[in-house]
């Protein structure tokens, strides 16, 4: 058989390509701060987990712990704080949580940082389109929510303050 096209090397495994980083500025809550630091440590503790294992042939899993590692710790590096608003805000803002009414049905939405976001418990990073919306609007407003389905919209029932830090 041909060698021609056999890579020699020190059987090291090169290093995953990184986690691309957002262009938005990296505006967080004090949870999802907290939320970044607590992935961080336990990505790290599974790192040095992995590089203990008495069988280490397969080095994907610690190249992975590595990569998300480095993603990690540039997303707090370039975290921009938003502490809470010590009074109750009169505008949809980043942070605060916006009851809206869709049509008949009422939902809850919080704006917050991007690697805190998850559609499922209602968390929009703000540069997502509702957000975008929704940010500056005041209670009794109704603003036009552009969606890939067509434009909603969407009235401001309630301006909540995001709950203060733990």
């Amino acid at each position: 058989m041909s060698r021609a096209f056999v890579k020699e090397g020190t059987g090291e495994l090169e290093p995953l390509p990184d986690l691309p980083i957002s262009p938005h500025p990296n505006y967080v809550t004090p949870r999802g701060l907290a939320d970044l630091r607590a992935r961080l440590v336990a990505r790290q503790g599974e790192l040095a987990a992995l590089r203990a294992r008495a069988e280490r042939l397969d080095r994907l899993p610690e190249a992975a712990a590595e990569r998300d590692i480095r993603y990690l710790e540039a997303r707090l590096r370039s975290a921009i704080l938003v502490e809470p608003a010590v009074r109750p805000p009169t505008a949809v803002a980043f942070g605060c949580g916006v009851r809206v009414a869709i049509g008949e049905a009422e939902q809850l939405f919080e704006i917050v940082g991007e690697d805190e976001a998850d559609a499922a418990l209602g968390r929009i990073a703000p540069h997502a389109p509702l957000a975008r919306a929704l940010i500056g609007a005041e209670v009794g407003d109704v603003v036009r929510w552009a969606r890939p389905a067509g434009v909603v919209e969407v009235e401001i029932m309630e301006i909540v303050p995001s709950d203060p830090p733990a």
